[in-house]
């Protein structure tokens, strides 16, 4: 067999991240690729376009729940933390909690550089007095926090059932990963979907004007534009599905036909009705919840759930894990 030919390969760490999951995620059976990498400016976008969505509860449930608790969320938090905002995207929400808290600093945390910092600077029209510190980075992995808040009193936000994605051991290695990095003391308000009827969770994850199917096929855009790909993504659709045994909405990118594309100089081939698994979305009941929390060495000391039970806002606090009997 020809060896490929060489492409130059990237140069920064998250570029490199991408080209060796992309790489390796096209050569598995199943074929799947981290949902992470929907995050470039225009999937950004695209995401943001989908909280707006009139099937999408999510993001209008969760922002209902800040907006309705944040006084009791201030009383229970305290003044004085930093906040550290994991996949924090256009950073809509975290008005409430920076509003109702008196913070210390703001941390927002993403992996999309040019919208991390876009929302930065919006956010800093809103809170001009508030030492706002952008990090552009990949948050599953441990992440350097600026010297500035090393020493504070540390509160992480973690909204938008964001930890669906995540397979349940991976959910708690970053659990734990967090309760490392924000040490001690720290507290944890995090946001996470239930479990509920398919006719809900469906259209959510398939919306009648296709926002979400464009957001899906994004990824084959960005792979041809950034690893010199000719992935045809005319012959790819959009499906979304509920895995029942998982408790999880799965996205894959379906070829409609037979294909063959290269990336990266590497060449692949499906076979029509063969997908790319994109992403999972897990739900959760109320005792999964907790006891993920509690995996992660968090304990739960509060829970706010909205009155039609789609959506739970958690607040945990980092302790020392207890000793088993």
């Amino acid at each position: 067999m020809a060896d490929a030919p060489t492409i130059e390969r990237p140069r920064n760490a998250l570029q490199q991240a991408f080209y060796r999951e992309v790489l390796a995620g096209l050569s598995a059976r199943p074929r799947a690729i981290p949902a992470r990498w929907f995050y470039d400016r225009r999937g950004s976008e695209l995401f943001e376009a989908i909280t707006d969505l009139p099937e999408y509860y999510p993001t209008r449930t969760e922002t209902a729940l800040l907006a309705a608790h944040s006084r009791e969320i201030g009383t229970v938090i305290g003044p004085g933390r930093a906040v550290i905002e994991f996949g924090s995207g256009s950073s809509t929400k975290t008005p409430h909690v920076l509003g109702a808290i008196d913070p210390a600093a703001y941390v927002p945390i993403d992996i999309s550089g040019d919208f991390l910092r876009h929302s930065a600077e919006q956010l800093s029209e809103r809170f001009p007095e508030l030492p706002i510190l952008p990090v552009e980075a990949d948050f599953l992995n441990p992440v350097e926090l600026p010297a500035g808040v090393r020493g504070l009193p540390k509160l992480g936000f973690f909204p938008g059932s964001t930890i669906g994605n995540m397979s349940a051991p991976a959910a708690v290695d970053f659990l734990r990963t967090i309760h490392a990095e924000l040490g001690e003391g720290a507290m944890l308000l995090i946001g996470m979907d239930r479990v509920k009827s398919t006719e809900i969770l469906i259209p959510a994850y398939n919306d009648a004007a296709g926002v979400t199917a464009a957001f899906n096929l994004n990824l084959l855009h960005r792979i041809n534009r950034e690893l010199d790909g000719d992935i045809p993504v005319a012959a790819f659709r959009h499906n979304a599905i509920w895995n029942d045994d998982a408790a999880r909405i799965e996205m894959h990118l379906e070829a409609i036909v037979d294909v063959r594309f290269t990336v990266a100089g590497h060449s692949f081939a499906m076979a029509a009705g063969e997908t790319i698994h994109t992403e999972n979305s897990h739900k959760y009941g109320p005792r999964g919840a907790r006891l993920m929390l509690a995996a992660g060495n968090w304990t739960p000391i509060r829970e706010w759930i909205d009155p039609d039970g789609l959506f739970a806002l958690l607040l945990a606090e980092a302790r020392a894990p207890e000793t088993a009997p």
